[in-house]
């Protein structure tokens, strides 16, 4: 479990800021580690605010939600470069969704430890293809606290890494839960890909053979 580092009497010295990533596949827990982080700071009695890509509506128009149904409200926002101006007098700013902003997130969340916040940061490290996701790798880069949680994967029950699409769509991006996903761990991952390439052979040559 992830405990939140020591830096001395706030009273006495300057507030110091950093970046903390927590990243792994889909079902890894990585929001409820986020809220966890986050909830722990409400109570410390630190000034929090919460943001998500406002194309993230899966759950709730506002809250963040974990895939166990946990919640705490946050503020969508179309743009990383938002964040900077709301959430100029807070102690702690979380980020869920990462990997669905663009690169300049990666500047706001440097600006915003620079200026003394501590920055919590929750995404996929990988896309359905097994392939870094978006601004991910960089941000990862950054941080000076990375956490990997993990999955069960769903078909040997081994430790799951990576987000395995069973929906039938080519699209990087694609909303979705259990009807779209699996975890699934490296083994099972490629052998979900072969499957796939295999069907789509087939299908194609079924259609020239037509």
């Amino acid at each position: 479990m992830f405990i939140e580092p020591r830096v001395g009497n706030a009273r006495e010295t300057p507030r110091r800021g950093w970046i903390e990533v927590v990243c792994g596949s889909m079902f890894s827990g990585k929001t409820e580690e986020l809220i966890r982080r986050l909830n722990r700071a409400r109570i410390a009695r630190q000034h929090v605010e919460i943001f998500k890509p406002a194309l993230d509506t899966r759950y709730h128009e506002l809250d963040v939600v974990s895939h166990n149904a946990n919640s705490i409200r946050s503020t969508p926002v179309q743009l990383p470069e938002e964040m900077l101006l709301l959430a100029s007098g807070c102690d702690v700013v979380g980020i869920d969704e990462a990997q669905f902003f663009d690169a300049s997130v990666v500047d706001v969340c440097i600006q915003l430890a620079n200026h003394g916040k501590r920055v919590i940061v929750a995404g996929l490290d990988m896309d359905y293809m097994g392939k870094p996701f978006g601004p991910m790798p960089a941000l990862m880069a950054v941080a000076e606290y990375v956490t990997k949680v993990h999955a069960v994967c769903v078909r040997c029950g081994e430790i799951a890494s990576y987000s395995f699409r069973i929906a039938a769509s080519e699209d990087k991006i694609l909303l979705g839960e259990t009807d779209s996903y699996e975890a699934r761990c490296r083994h099972c991952f490629l052998e979900g890909l072969k499957d796939k390439s295999e069907e789509a052979e087939a299908s194609g040559a079924t259609v020239k053979h037509q």
